[in-house]
């Protein structure tokens, strides 16, 4: 490994990545240096997945080649990357659940006693060891399953760690955490930066970007942009450098006069998650529900769509009471319902891109007992039209797409019912600027032609930038209504955090 901090420890030199015709990298160099961290940004699809795909051996450069210490390196697979000290750490983290947090960082490497039997007083010690370099304390012994996803990303660094690895990727590893768990992964990665370990770190969200790294490297469409210290560069320019234009663009002008009440919530309550809990929601207006994480949010929409129960409380749609625990009265009524978690709640994977977009219209699309393919078809190329989709083929299964154009798809389905209200669950979670900007415009566009949003969003900006309205709970209660003009970054964190 490199002796000084000014030699990198891996390196990428004008590498290049095709899938058949796509070009997916082209020249791109990248350098590593140790004890710093890297931002590497760009949109859905700029390449971001393929370089990291290329450090942890899963894929070989086309062009171009992988440097480690200074010397070409050649990795036939994951094992060659994380031999030569390379570790990635993904957003979603794969533990074995029913095996204890020391079994999962030594996995097939614990230490034995007598040359047969695990020394678990031994592996024991070994894991603390990890855990106290890290700052963080986490038993040993406790099984992996029912951890939080940061505890699982916690303990993943400590395997990284323990393979004494010298690069730690870490790929959207904030997605799913609330800001008291960010906190503490930056502890874990600081901890990792003083023994000299380089990050490399991929985030959309450039708050943590510019707190964590200290220079940054943009991709656009494959190819390489920028590459340089972020000390005096501003979030406006980044953006512009990811996709060509600026930070404001990402919320649409204008807002329309908000029309008669299409649902009213009356005094919804479920015991321990959320008690009396009213609001009315009108035509052709915005509403974000805002809070921090665990304030109850999502079990509101949730229950108001009939997916969880209620104890007590009525929902009216255009003054008819709606039938409780039904998602399919919710539907009939004209309430679509975009959730938090695409990947487990809104998509079948495997399924076509065409199959997902008229999972909920198949009533329509049913002819006898039989599904007309054709109809289906047009439906999804229409919606993939209307939403700017990128894809290959509408045959294609839509686990293939990149996560912003996996949110699209799930847009598409809902918005084919031409819903009269829309309830969208972290509607950007964990897709790049660019995407977001799209999908904000298709929830402006929705309110201009009079459709209700019910928009649930842990981003601050996000929630200012979108709503005519700001709902703000706190430990399952609505502690403030705020009016757009009234909404401000600190109205709202004081009320989250149940001050006035």
């Amino acid at each position: 490994m490199p002796e000084d901090d000014t030699a990198p420890v891996v390196a990428l030199r004008g590498t290049g990545k095709a899938f058949g015709a796509v070009r997916a990298l082209d020249d791109v160099s990248l350098e590593l240096l140790p004890g710093r961290a890297h931002a590497l940004l760009g949109e859905n699809g700029a390449g971001k997945s393929t370089l990291i795909k290329l450090l942890a051996g899963v894929h070989r450069p086309d062009a171009g080649h992988v440097e480690v210490a200074g010397r070409p390196a050649r990795f036939t697979g994951p094992a060659d990357a994380r031999a030569a000290g390379i570790a990635v750490i993904y957003q979603e983290p794969t533990l074995f659940p029913d095996l204890s947090v020391a079994e999962n960082v030594y996995m097939g490497r614990q230490p034995l006693r007598s040359g047969r039997r695990i020394d678990a007083a031994a592996l024991d010690g070994l894991v603390r060891g990890l855990f106290g370099r890290l700052g963080v304390t986490l038993d040993p012994q406790r099984p992996a399953r029912g951890l939080s996803i940061a505890d699982q990303q916690v303990v993943e660094i400590a395997k990284a760690l323990s393979f004494d690895a010298r690069v730690v990727v870490m790929d959207e590893p904030t997605a799913a955490l609330s800001p008291a768990e960010v906190r503490r992964l930056f502890d874990v990665a600081r901890a990792l930066l003083a023994e000299g370990v380089a990050v490399l770190f991929v985030s959309h969200r450039l708050d943590e970007v510019f707190q964590l790294c200290e220079q940054a490297t943009v991709l656009r469409d494959g190819a390489h942009v920028w590459t340089g210290p972020l000390a005096g560069v501003g979030p406006d320019e980044l953006v512009h450098r990811m996709v060509g234009r600026e930070l404001s663009a990402l919320y649409p002008d204008g807002r329309g006069t908000p029309g008669g009440v299409v649902l009213s919530a009356r005094r919804l309550t479920r015991e321990g998650v959320f008690t009396d809990v009213s609001f009315d929601l009108r035509a052709g207006e915005v509403v974000a529900l805002a809070g921090l994480v665990g304030a109850g949010r999502s079990e509101v929409a949730r229950a108001i769509f009939g997916v969880d129960r209620l104890d007590a409380g009525t929902v009216t749609v255009d003054g008819r009471p709606l039938r409780a625990a039904s998602p399919s009265a919710a539907m009939a009524a004209g309430i679509g319902f975009v959730p938090e978690d695409r990947r487990q709640q809104g998509l079948v994977l495997d399924a076509s891109i065409e199959r997902n977009t008229a999972l909920a219209s198949l009533g329509s699309l049913r002819r006898g007992w039989l599904i007309r393919r054709r109809d289906e078809r047009e439906l999804a190329r229409d919606w993939a039209v209307r939403l700017r989709l990128k894809f290959a083929r509408l045959t294609d299964p839509v686990g293939v797409l990149s996560g912003g154009n996996q949110q699209k798809v799930v847009l598409a389905k809902w918005l084919s019912r031409r819903p009269r209200m829309l309830i969208v669950d972290e509607p950007t979670r964990g897709i790049d600027v660019g995407t977001k900007a799209e999908v904000h415009r298709v929830l402006a566009e929705l309110a201009a032609d009079g459709v209700a949003v019910l928009m649930i969003s842990s981003e601050l900006p996000e929630v200012l930038g979108m709503a005519d309205r700001v709902l703000v709970m706190h430990e399952g209660r609505l502690v403030a209504e705020l009016d757009r003009d009234d909404a401000t970054e600190q109205s709202v964190a004081l009320a989250a955090a149940g001050r006035r």
